[in-house]
């Protein structure tokens, strides 16, 4: 069989429009049919990841008829081709038909090269993606720690560290922009460290500085005016179990003092209390802030950063995790399908390409939240790049674009790394051999690059 990824069908009656259109796509391998009979034996035998389709094939080339009985055979036979169909009789019709009947796109006759050429392109980089994300999705480990959605080796590398650390009585601080996760890490952490108390989590960025004191330490009764009754601190819910502190650079400096004792001391003492109480909390902190700047400039303390940070996790953001926006996208789908919109089931091709290629500044909360509500608004069964407010293929600016050549080929060797480390589950021989190259270029690369093997 052929490279599935560079086959292109031409399926075409006419024989000087199949020569020329043959010419002009000299990058691909290009079959071509004259009917339905011919165009079903290429499918079979080939494999095509792209189809052109003109509808008026014999025995009915005025009409549409037998286009359309081919279109709905290749579907059949292999629903991942991406069809192109193109008619001249009645073409906003026969568009929309084709369209509906899981045609990828449409174009008039007569044909402009230019413009089918690029359509072809695209359909070449969407199956691409896809087939990609399919690897991804029957991969043996599309999920990590019990909860977080991932086949991306960076990722995976974090989880790991989560694994062999969770069971030992160290504080753990997690780095990383908003959205990635934080909280779901450190609920791993506590699951895996086999502690019996409660997970208990709060944000010390959205609690007043004046309330963050009696909610982490508690008080006793007629300690301020409203204390009516004493009150038990999150420190104390969390025995024998973990505190989340997240955004713990937001913890104002006097009350850094008093959090430095507990760690040191694992004693607290509730607002308005004299008696010292014994605690075994574990604490796990996060935050997105700069701590090494902020110790600099006299906001955080030091002697506490290495407290909290006995070990500390980076987490990725989206972007760079490779393949894993489509994948969650997908996950995030059924999820809120079966609960909000039943109706829908899947991403479409356009919005599976705008999914790879926006940048999701705002990581895996800004995904999950565009998701949610692209499902409720979604009016078919499939998700569309419009109902996620994206654009499908959309070209950077040249703005956006790398330096220079070198700084491009940068890019591009990175992707391939990541991409033959994920599909050989971080093997070096085999991804060596994947990408062409010996081991000891690979491991120079790695080095090069600072990607983890």
């Amino acid at each position: 069989m052929t490279d599935q990824a560079k086959v292109l069908l031409i399926v075409e009656d006419d024989e000087g429009l199949q020569r020329q259109l043959k010419w002009a796509y000299d990058g691909y391998q290009v079959i071509c049919a004259g009917d339905r009979a011919q165009a079903i034996q290429a499918i079979r035998a080939h494999e095509p990841a792209v189809v052109t389709l003109d509808l008026g094939l014999p025995p009915d080339p005025d009409g549409t008829g037998e286009g359309f009985a081919t279109l709905a055979e290749i579907l059949r036979l292999k629903p991942d081709a991406k069809v192109i169909v193109a008619s001249g009789h009645g073409a906003r019709e026969s568009a929309t038909k084709a369209i509906a009947m899981g045609a990828y796109d449409f174009y008039k006759k007569p044909v402009d090269i230019d413009e089918l050429g690029l359509i072809v392109a695209r359909a070449f980089h969407l199956h691409d993606i896809e087939e990609e994300n399919r690897r991804l999705e029957n991969g043996a480990a599309a999920s990590v720690l019990g909860a977080i959605i991932t086949a991306a080796p960076e990722m995976q590398k974090v989880a790991k560290t989560i694994e062999r650390v969770a069971s030992a009585d160290v504080s753990v601080m997690l780095l990383g922009a908003s959205g990635t996760g934080k909280e779901l890490l450190a609920r791993a952490v506590h699951e895996k460290s086999g502690r019996k108390g409660e997970f208990i989590a709060i944000n010390c960025a959205a609690i007043p500085e004046n309330l963050l004191e009696a909610e982490l330490f508690g008080y006793e009764r007629g300690a301020f005016t409203g204390a009516v009754k004493s009150n038990v601190g999150k420190i104390e819910l969390a025995e024998g179990g973990t505190l989340f502190l997240d955004e713990v650079g937001d913890i104002p400096l006097p009350l850094q003092v008093k959090l430095l004792r507990f760690l040191q001391e694992r004693v607290i003492e509730r607002i308005g209390g004299r008696q010292p109480i014994a605690v075994d909390t574990r604490i796990v902190c996060a935050t997105h802030q700069d701590l090494d700047a902020m110790i600099a400039a006299g906001s955080f303390r030091e002697d506490l950063y290495y407290r909290l940070a006995e070990i500390v996790v980076k987490i990725p953001s989206l972007a760079e995790r490779s393949g894993d926006s489509v994948l969650l996208a997908r996950h995030f789908v059924t999820r809120f399908g079966r609960d909000l919109n039943p109706g829908v089931q899947s991403l479409s091709p356009d919005a599976i390409e705008a999914i790879h290629a926006h940048p999701w500044p705002g990581n895996v909360r800004e995904l999950e939240n565009r998701i949610k509500r692209a499902v409720i608004m979604a009016d078919g069964k499939s998700v569309t790049a419009g109902d996620l407010d994206l654009q499908a293929g959309v070209v950077p600016s040249e703005d956006a674009l790398p330096i220079n050549l070198r700084a491009a080929r940068e890019v591009a060797d990175r992707k391939a790394i990541r991409q033959a480390m994920s599909r050989t589950d971080n093997n070096i021989s085999s991804a060596a051999k994947l990408l062409g190259i010996s081991r000891p270029t690979l491991y120079d690369l790695l080095k090069q690059y600072r990607l983890s093997a």
